[in-house]
């Protein structure tokens, strides 16, 4: 995947899908996807939910979503959150016991090179490519937060 830059919600989820898709050809076990909500995000897209289910099928792949609300993953993403279901025992979905002090803008991290950030939020704006450094530096900044976490989106929920 050559480095591509992202200042418009369309360039934004294609970018997504790009680093996605190079992560898992790649053969990353774990994929990190951050964000305050998820809104913006193509969760949605049958293609990326088709990789994404390729992936989970693999013994120890795991895929983990930190965000600071799942509130309206139901209503602005049903295939996804119908999809989850399914994949439950490797989805991990968090929510930090305290927001990150510069907020929480899109970061999708893998184990190895591959890293998309966001450096700003409305519209979203920042680049996604191959490099060891940038997610090193991403991972090691998102670390605390991911520590001091806690299951976040229960599949159902308590109460009648």
């Amino acid at each position: 995947m050559e480095a591509i830059h992202f200042d418009t919600i369309t360039s934004f989820c294609h970018a997504v899908r790009a680093a996605a898709q190079s992560a898992l050809a790649r053969g990353t076990r774990t994929l990190l996807c951050a964000d305050r909500d998820f809104a913006d995000w193509p969760l949605d897209d049958p293609e990326l939910l088709e990789a994404l289910g390729g992936h989970l099928r693999r013994p120890g792949c795991r895929l983990i979503l930190l965000a600071e609300h799942f509130d309206g993953m139901q209503r602005g993403h049903p295939r996804f959150t119908q999809w989850r279901s399914a994949w439950s025992h490797a989805i991990d979905a968090r929510t930090p016991e305290l927001p990150p002090p510069d907020g929480l803008h899109a970061l999708l991290l893998d184990d190895g090179p591959t890293v998309l950030e966001a450096h700003r939020r409305d519209p979203p704006r920042g680049r996604a490519e191959q490099n060891a450094a940038a997610a090193a530096a991403a991972r090691d900044r998102i670390d605390a937060c991911l520590q001091r976490s806690v299951p976040g989106w229960p599949l159902r929920p308590l109460g009648l």
